[in-house]
């Protein structure tokens, strides 16, 4: 399993983890956004830490690991009925983007 694929899956199962325990605890689903939004980025990271890639390079794997984490724990919550399925372009598209960044810091110049 490469590192996008791995960061990927860490990504997914910590976004699922958050949307369940929000679920149940108002308290952590008061947090989903920004909860959300840092565990994409640090998906973003983790996918390219270290990596010897270009920007463009950089900016797409952690774009993709962050929306697809994303995408995961905001489909879950849907479901849930925890959010509305409006949220779910919205809220993949955010953090698609701060998992670019988290990209971005992460990678090595290439």
């Amino acid at each position: 399993m490469n590192q996008l694929t791995r960061a990927t899956c860490v990504g997914i199962a910590a976004q699922i983890a958050m949307v369940t325990a929000g679920h149940y605890v108002p308290a952590i689903a008061n947090l989903f956004a920004i909860g959300g939004l840092g565990i994409s980025a640090l998906t973003g990271w983790g996918a390219m830490k270290q990596r010897p890639v270009s920007l463009a390079e950089g900016a797409t794997g952690g774009a993709l690991a962050g929306g697809l984490c994303a995408a995961a724990g905001i489909a879950l919550s849907v479901v849930l009925g925890d959010v509305p399925f409006s949220l779910l372009p919205l809220g993949t598209l955010g953090s698609a983007i701060t998992g670019m960044v988290g990209g971005l810091i992460g990678r090595s110049r290439g």
